[in-house]
């Protein structure tokens, strides 16, 4: 069938077509053909907002808010700390339970009915609070992947992390601070439509499997922590990007924001170094964005 359809297509003159007829048809024909419903050369946006605040937008543009830690974060620009100015939000990730990372993901997710996915016991915990509703506090765990839009859209695979994830929380009836367990923290590699692949790390230390999930995924970017104190300092993230995980980029997060996080993306490229086949570091200001 595929072929006997492409034949006859041939013989169509598609100049003669108006521009929006033949976008409709070409569309038409992809899904015939069972081939993705969208541009071969779509890219992948991503927008770092400060410590590990980054928006992804794909190719087919779903919207990914992922650590959304925003209107207290003193690194994100003042024109992104209300969070109707992120637009349209598909789909949160969480990478684990520290305010640095959770803190506005409940608002958002309840502002635009869009699923918070975390660490599963992060997330039975936000259920079993009331933090959120169940159904916008799916669980699931590392070595997981979902497909939340569908069987041709994102493939989203939570990894190890080497943290720690405790949920700070004020208990409304007592009015007094309580730590609540966050479950296990998580990184995660997303692979958009167009087959692009990148690993948000959250927050962690080296650990040997980051050489395994390099040979697994492949990723062509990581957004990996450099600020040290309470994760990897530059060296120690460029060893584990340049002998580990060999991507194509790197773009440095967790840096910055306080006075201990004191890695510097100047010291993550020297220590990546310039030999033949090692990443390309490309650095962000906060509310500045790349497109891959």
């Amino acid at each position: 069938m595929p072929n006997r359809l492409a034949n006859r297509l041939a013989l169509i003159p598609f100049s003669s077509f108006p521009a929006p007829l033949l976008r409709g048809l070409l569309l038409g024909v992809a899904l015939l053909l069972g081939l993705p419903a969208f541009a071969q050369n779509g890219k992948t946006e991503v927008l770092w907002l400060g410590q590990a605040a980054t928006r992804i937008t794909t190719p087919t543009g779903k919207v990914i808010m992922i650590d959304p830690w925003l209107t207290s974060n003193p690194k994100t620009p003042a024109n992104f700390r209300a969070l109707e100015a992120l637009g349209k939000v598909d789909l949160i990730l969480v990478t684990h339970a520290h305010f640095d990372h959770f803190a506005d993901a409940p608002a958002l997710a309840k502002m635009h009915n869009a699923p918070m996915y975390g660490p599963a016991g992060l997330n039975q915990t936000v259920a079993t609070l009331g933090i959120l509703p169940a159904e916008l506090a799916p669980r699931f765990g590392k070595g997981g992947t979902i497909m939340p839009f569908g069987p041709t859209g994102v493939k989203i695979t939570a990894v190890h992390a080497e943290h720690s994830s405790e949920l700070a929380y004020k208990n409304p009836a007592t009015g007094k601070d309580e730590v609540q367990p966050g479950g296990e923290p998580v990184g995660f590699i997303l692979e958009m439509e167009n087959g692009f692949k990148l690993w948000h790390m959250g927050d962690t230390a080296v650990f040997g499997d980051m050489r395994l999930i390099g040979d697994m995924y492949r990723p062509d970017l990581v957004l990996i922590p450099i600020g040290g104190h309470f994760v990897m300092n530059p060296v120690d993230a460029a060893m584990a990007v340049r002998e580990m995980i060999r991507p194509r980029f790197a773009l440095p997060i967790h840096y910055g924001t306080t006075p201990v996080l004191r890695g510097t993306p100047a010291e993550f490229n020297a220590a990546l170094g310039s030999a033949p086949g090692t990443a390309r570091m490309v650095a962000l200001d906060p509310g500045q964005k790349l497109d891959f």
